[in-house]
């Protein structure tokens, strides 16, 4: 069974910062699959927030692009989320997930809030 946690979320000042992550364990070869972070807001849909595929090109939001950044260790089968000079929009639920053709897998989210 596979189980992602993510981990490093919490409420922060507009202008901080906070370093998300999400630990993969149980029967997946981590290396395999593309990772990404999703966020979702309270009333609105799913979003994506970041992409890094398998060989380690990434891809963003344009809302948080020059902000944000996404990097894997596939030794630890953890993939990170580098959230810098956040602001009250990206408060959400930030939920991880790991995908390969057609198997899914999603964390059960960490909450960030964004307030002064």
């Amino acid at each position: 069974q596979v189980q992602l946690v993510e981990s490093g979320g919490g409420l922060v000042q507009p202008g901080g910062s906070l370093r998300l992550s999400c630990a993969a364990s149980g029967n997946l070869f981590f290396s395999n699959y593309n990772m990404a972070w999703y966020h979702q807001a309270p009333g609105k849909q799913r979003e994506l927030v970041a992409v890094i595929t398998t060989g380690g090109s990434t891809n963003y939001a344009d809302s948080v692009k020059g902000r944000f950044a996404i990097s894997r260790d596939n030794a630890k089968k953890t993939v990170y989320l580098q959230m810098n000079g956040l602001k009250s929009e990206d408060t959400a639920v930030y939920y991880c997930k790991a995908f390969l053709a057609a198997r899914i897998y999603w964390g059960q989210g960490t909450q960030v809030t964004v307030s002064s």
